[in-house]
């Protein structure tokens, strides 16, 4: 499996405190990894450094993705290259339909104009995946959504855009065992169409159980704690941290 993100080292700062200490990971294309730790130990901070935000300051260290350094590019650059990024809470965008969108979003990231008929044959597709009420798509984008109707909006991005690099920053939280399980789904249902490398922010089981996990990740106070395969993710899920960290 061929390399596709590779961190080294990388120390990030915001608002002039330190925030991560030199972290590193590799993750092979086509690989899903799981990043877990308590609150507070860096797992957003990392997912959103990967992604770009001008919120953190790289102070050392690189970031490759696809055998390219990244470290410095924005984050809409990095998007182009494949980069994807759902959020802890999406945003409300008032005045543009979830379609709307979507659809923006697309051409943006290929650079080509997308025929309506075949964009809504796709949208219609990927929301029947979701078991989504396709009316959402006329609908202004996340304003009036529950919480599970956002993260479902969330993952049909993924399915619609097909980025090479999917971080999911605990897509699964405040989700209901039904919302979990469609969720899952999608996420499934992009790995097989697209072969597309997961790494999942999480502090569930649940959205799990219906993927192949390559490796776990854990940190603590911004370092690498420990890395191990997947079979850490459930330990963690089952006895604590305490209990896998040395």
């Amino acid at each position: 499996m061929s390399e596709l993100l590779r961190i080294e080292d990388l120390c990030v700062s915001a608002e002039d405190k330190e925030l991560l200490h030199g972290v590193s990971l590799t993750v092979g294309s086509g690989e899903t990894h799981v990043l877990m730790g308590h609150n507070g130990a860096g797992k957003s901070t990392l997912g959103c450094t990967i992604m770009g935000s001008p919120e953190y300051k790289i102070t050392s260290g690189r970031i490759l993705f696809d055998g390219e350094d990244i470290t410095h590019e924005t984050a809409d650059k990095r998007a182009k290259r494949g980069i994807f990024l759902s959020f802890q809470n999406p945003v409300e965008i008032p005045g543009v339909t979830l379609s709307e969108f979507l659809r923006n979003a697309l051409e943006q990231l290929t650079g080509k104009r997308t025929k309506l008929w075949e964009f809504k044959k796709q949208l219609g597709a990927a929301m029947e995946a979701l078991d989504m009420d396709k009316s959402y798509a006329d609908r202004e984008l996340n304003v009036g959504f529950s919480g599970g109707e956002k993260k479902k909006a969330e993952i049909l991005q993924l399915l619609i855009l097909k980025p090479k690099l999917a971080i999911l920053d605990e897509t699964d939280s405040g989700l209901d065992v039904d919302a979990v399980k469609t969720v899952s789904k999608g996420i499934d249902e992009y790995r097989k169409s697209t072969g597309g490398t997961l790494l999942i922010i999480t502090h569930n089981a649940a959205i799990l159980e219906a993927l192949s996990v390559e490796k776990t990740h854990i940190l603590s106070d911004g370092r690498n704690a420990r890395d191990g395969d997947g079979q850490l993710a459930f330990d963690v899920l089952k006895n604590g941290f305490t209990e896998v960290l040395p």
